[in-house]
């Protein structure tokens, strides 16, 4: 925790009390490359449920988020990239729990299930507060799912971020392969 406290940290432009380091490779970085090597067997399983197949992943970039009191992480989805990851080192406040949020317009089923005995979980409901996560905890997520964090309103809350890509993509024949 002391190397991350004394890393080299930006603000976050939407909010004051959000902060940041540098987006990393996680080879350049010894705390980093123990978590992406710890991530990457959970990603080839999430990847096999998201594609259908299992795929070699690779953590592309890295960074440590710290909340502080009153700060917030706003509405956003993370870009050139397919499985997002959250990675918590500390305990976050009940109230400031991740949010997913389905995106306006959606790519998911114009026709939906809804009765009053259909249970709401993570992958049907339009908004979704994450379960309370403990330090130590991983949430892997697909990159396009809006996500955010209301108002912290306990102690500083740090997380690890990265973002992963697979080593290709293959669309009956039509391949698309990805540098790591």
């Amino acid at each position: 925790m002391a190397a991350i406290r004394n890393a080299k940290i930006e603000s976050n432009l939407r909010s004051g009390q959000l902060f940041h380091t540098e987006v990393a490779d996680p080879r350049a970085n010894n705390l980093f490359q123990t978590i992406a090597e710890l991530a990457v067997p959970k990603l080839v399983d999430f990847g096999e449920l998201l594609f259908g197949e299992k795929l070699r992943w690779t953590v592309k970039e890295m960074w440590t988020n710290m909340l502080e009191t009153g700060g917030n992480q706003t509405l956003h989805a993370h870009a050139n990239s397919f499985i997002s990851g959250i990675f918590y080192l500390t305990p976050s406040h009940p109230g400031s729990r991740t949010v997913f949020v389905r995106p306006p317009g959606g790519s998911d089923f114009s026709f939906r299930h809804h009765t009053r005995s259909a249970a709401v979980g993570p992958f049907n409901a339009g908004k979704y507060v994450l379960p309370e996560a403990e330090p130590g905890d991983l949430v892997l997520f697909p990159s396009y799912l809006y996500h955010e964090v209301p108002r912290n309103q306990g102690d500083q809350r740090i997380t690890i971020a990265f973002n992963a890509i697979p080593d290709h993509l293959d669309c009956w024949g039509y391949r698309v392969s990805f540098d790591s």
